[in-house]
């Protein structure tokens, strides 16, 4: 009983478009009260427990250095050279576009905001070109999923407060993954290149690569201090996170003297909405995870899952099809603090691993970020590029393909996302 009126209460709000944080906890309270034995007060200690953890400070910090490199032309440079490397290939820019994402994904761990601040510059770019708008959009959707899955990222951080993972070994964990969600994305640009005949949108030339090297070179830094700081044990995700905001300020006023005060007013007033958002969203997620655990909803899902017996491939699919249609209807760090808990410990029963489990539950949901109807990534494209919400989620569904491919191949083959952290730790 408790359960059907936490779920259907939090149904019915996200209906009447009451936000996903508020929702969360009103559902919960109505869960408590109807469960009648459980303090009101447990509701806030929950809440505030959910959100006092030493990682979940990396969140903000993050935040601030990809907006900081967005606002002070680091984002351009790096563009810049990723043009330069790879614009003389059949469809260039569509290349480009996938690498500029993998150099930034080093930086910023949300694909929100790759989307919104590379994503933007990109699709701009490849119209002036001449590429077709909803061959732009969807190539831009999706790349940007590469951001939360090559280390830094946001969502890996949440999962591994929530599962008690090492968040390095989650972010050696990504790394493979995401060049082969690249490679995946470099092949259907290949494919589209030929059958549509894009240009080659430059020529190759030593000297254009070399000048816009130097140009980025400090950029490039960036991730090398970032990731390289992480895996070696330097400083741990939080520290890596202060380091990256700090790196991106001294590069972005200092050196090539781009940000402004105003504009680091504006950033910083963007990041403390964004942080408080998440961090809402954090704490209602909390309320309601606490709930489901107390009512043992993870072993109602593991009954029910009994079919499955222990066969792990099995309960990988189902699992997946659940955090794919969980996707589509709701925000991912939401889905990632409700989720972990009940799925986790199924996962682990059935053998698969708490490190490859957290890479399939990310790659998953980022795939949700590009379905309808709740797929962030598609709203905000669709306000850079004046392209109606409907056309970018058309635009983007050939690309998910390849992401899906993926995501079935780190299933699949669990040394994929297991080797590389085996080798580091």
């Amino acid at each position: 009983m408790v359960i059907i009126a936490l779920f259907v209460s939090l149904i019915l709000l996200i209906i009447l478009g009451v936000p996903i944080a508020f929702a969360l906890a009103i559902a919960s309270l109505i869960a408590i009260a109807i469960e009648g034995s459980i303090p009101s007060l447990v509701v806030f200690h929950q809440m505030v427990g959910g959100m006092d953890s030493f990682p979940l400070l990396s969140i903000p910090f993050f935040i601030l250095a990809g907006a900081l490199m967005n606002q002070g032309g680091i984002t351009q440079r790096i563009f810049d050279f990723a043009g330069a490397l790879m614009g003389w290939l059949r469809g260039g820019l569509g290349h480009v576009n996938i690498g500029a994402s993998i150099l930034f994904s080093g930086m910023s761990g949300a694909a929100v905001a790759d989307a919104g601040g590379l994503g933007a510059m990109e699709i701009k770019a490849m119209r002036n070109k001449g590429y077709d708008a909803d061959f732009s959009v969807g190539l831009t959707a999706a790349s940007s999923t590469i951001g939360p899955i090559i280390p830094p990222s946001l969502p890996m951080i949440i999962y591994g407060v929530m599962a008690g993972v090492s968040i390095g070994q989650l972010f050696a964990a990504g790394i493979i993954p995401g060049l082969l969600m690249a490679l995946s994305l470099f092949i259907m640009v290949t494919i589209y290149a030929r059958k549509r005949n894009y240009p080659k949108d430059s020529s190759f030339s030593v000297k254009r690569i070399a000048v816009s090297f130097k140009q980025a070179f400090a950029s490039l830094l960036a991730p090398v201090i970032i990731v390289g700081g992480i895996l070696t044990g330097w400083f741990t995700a939080t520290e890596a996170a202060i380091v990256a905001c700090v790196y991106a300020l001294l590069l972005s006023s200092l050196l090539y003297r781009t940000l402004t005060f105003k504009g680091l007013l504006k950033v910083s007033f963007s990041t403390i909405e964004t942080t408080s958002s998440i961090m809402l969203i954090i704490g209602g997620a909390a309320i309601f995870s606490w709930v489901l655990t107390s009512q043992n909803i993870h072993q109602i899902v593991a009954d029910s899952l009994g079919f499955a017996g222990t066969n792990k491939y099995l309960v990988l699919l189902i699992i997946t099809l659940i955090l794919f249609l969980v996707g589509c209807f709701m925000e991912t760090i939401a889905a990632i603090t409700i989720l972990t808990p009940i799925l986790l410990p199924i996962a682990i029963a059935a053998g698969i691993d708490p490190v490859q489990f957290g890479v399939i539950m990310v790659l998953n949901l980022m795939i949700g970020l590009l379905t309808p109807p709740l797929g962030m990534v598609l709203f905000v494209l669709s306000q850079v590029s004046d392209v109606p919400v409907e056309r970018c989620a058309k635009a983007t569904l050939p690309f998910i393909v390849p992401l899906v491919i993926v995501l079935a191949l780190i299933m699949l083959v669990p040394a994929l996302t297991l080797w590389l952290p085996s080798v580091l730790y």
